[in-house]
């Protein structure tokens, strides 16, 4: 088993100074695979004090030679993505082909793009050519902390570290305790790559401990959080008192209206996403709303899909979808199936229980329902997990009405061969995000959402500007410098 009992504070590994021990769950075996410690008070103080101290220095260091330790940095994650994909597949279980592309691939392709948005980001603008003494300046906010969540854990870290580092803050990252390795092994490639002691700093814990402490500590100026709803109001409540602020990207119950004149693949691709992961992403598209003259033979396609979905350990190779993360969130899935069932939605593909053969692991079966309506609570809950709700809609008006009616808004899917009709939903679909016909968003395009979903956009220059202040200087002169 992996003991990993230091933090990360002020450029070095120490121990800490209160806690307790928290082993870390192999989701495909049930079975501890680490042991972390968990910080207290003193920690998170610690943590904040080294940021703090570091901020002033680190904000008048020029943008430019930040930039270069994220270009350092990327070349030690390309050198140690292997380790990087072995951690993320066994603590939360993705199947390792998966970690290796997706999981490890996205913190990568997140440096890369804050390397790529730095170097054009503007932290100097003239206000506009009627007020040629007028400077708009770009600055940071101040001490950052960062609070992430396991289903992707390197896709959060890096979209919130590398916006950070552009904007010139000090951050206090606080990983979730379900997949911790993924974290400290970013941490020594951060102090590999150099960053000033206090720029960065880590401390395990959890969500009542250090993440309370965070969200509530005076010298904190803000919280980048990525989580569940809840924990997101609960945040909010708790950064009130010292009025920081606060970025939150929270759940989702993405609507995939599919067309009759949708292409062959759609309902394929529509299934597969919803599955990726075993369903434990934000913006999967969990409702898949059909148009009436196509609803039964799209059923029919799902069901075949679904049921082809294999299931197995996240340590094998090949397009099979792992565990889901913990004992917790494979009980509530069953739970919700089981809700599916009993409130009358028609159970075409999977169910309750673990995949035939299989008595250990928290796998659960790729499960479809149809004849979902908004009523039932799987058709309003976010399921997090391999479990897709079919229901039908009549006329472009009325897919509209459904998709919208969800407390969330955070990415929706349409899929559909009319262009005209494409673009009318993008702006009447109430959601952060719209993807169209299989198309993912390019690099650098914000994500976020809207309602329960969150506020703020991560990704790309609106990632950057999340963590910086705005300033407006009147009476400036040109040339001056």
């Amino acid at each position: 088993m992996i003991e990993k009992h230091q933090f990360y504070i002020d450029g070095q590994w120490v121990d800490p100074r209160e806690g307790r021990t928290h082993h870390v769950i192999d989701p495909s075996t049930e079975e501890p695979c680490a042991a972390i410690s968990l910080g207290g008070q003193a920690d998170t103080d610690a943590a904040v004090a080294a940021a703090r101290a570091a901020f002033p220095g680190w904000m008048a260091t020029p943008p430019a030679e930040r930039i270069a330790l994220l270009e350092k940095l990327l070349e030690i994650y390309k050198r140690r993505w292997d380790e990087m994909a072995q951690a993320i597949s066994l603590e939360m279980g993705a199947p390792i082909d998966m970690a290796q592309s997706a999981q490890a691939g996205a913190g990568y392709g997140h440096l890369k793009n804050f390397v790529r948005e730095g170097k054009a980001f503007a932290f100097e603008r003239p206000l506009g050519e009627h007020a040629p003494n007028d400077r708009i300046i770009y600055e940071p906010i101040g001490v950052a902390a960062m609070i992430t969540p396991w289903n992707w854990p390197m896709n959060q870290i890096t979209l919130k570290f590398g916006a950070a580092v552009v904007a010139g803050c000090t951050m206090v990252l606080k990983p979730s305790e379900e997949s911790p390795l993924n974290a400290l092994l970013f941490a020594e490639m951060v102090d590999e790559a150099g960053f000033p002691p206090g720029v960065f700093n880590l401390v395990n814990g959890d969500g009542a401990g250090v993440g309370s402490q965070l969200s509530a500590h005076a010298d904190v100026d803000i919280i980048s959080f990525t989580g569940s709803t809840r924990a997101g109001i609960a945040i909010s409540k708790n950064a009130a008192d010292t009025l920081k602020k606060v970025h939150l990207e929270l759940g989702g119950k993405g609507a995939n209206l599919v067309f009759a004149d949708a292409d062959e693949k759609a309902v394929k691709r529509g299934v597969l996403h919803m599955m990726n992961n075993s369903g434990q992403s934000c913006n999967a598209p969990s409702r898949m709303i059909v148009e009436r003259s196509v609803y039964d033979r799209t059923v029919e396609a799902a069901t075949e899909i679904a049921e082809k979905v294999a299931v197995g350990p996240a340590s094998e190779e090949g397009k099979h979808i792992g565990p889901v993360v913990n004992e917790t969130q494979f009980n509530k899935i069953q739970d919700l199936i089981q809700t599916g069932i009993d409130e009358g939605a028609r159970l075409v593909a999977g169910g309750v229980g673990r995949p035939e053969g299989m008595n250990r692991g928290f796998y659960v079966r790729p499960t479809v329902f149809a004849d979902v309506t908004h009523e039932m609570t799987i058709g309003r809950e976010e399921i997090f997990g391999p479990v897709l709700s079919i229901m039908a809609f009549e006329d472009e008006a009325d897919a509209v009405r459904l998709a919208n009616d969800t407390e969330y808004g955070l990415t929706n899917y349409v899929q559909t061969g009319d262009p005209a009709r494409a673009n009318r939903l993008a702006r009447q679909l109430r959601s952060g995000m719209v993807e169209m016909n299989g198309q993912s968003r390019a690099a650098g395009s914000p994500f976020g959402g809207m309602k329960r979903s969150g506020n703020g956009r991560e990704g790309g220059v609106w990632g950057i500007e999340d963590f910086m202040e705005v300033k407006a200087v009147s009476g400036w002169t040109p040339d001056a410098d």
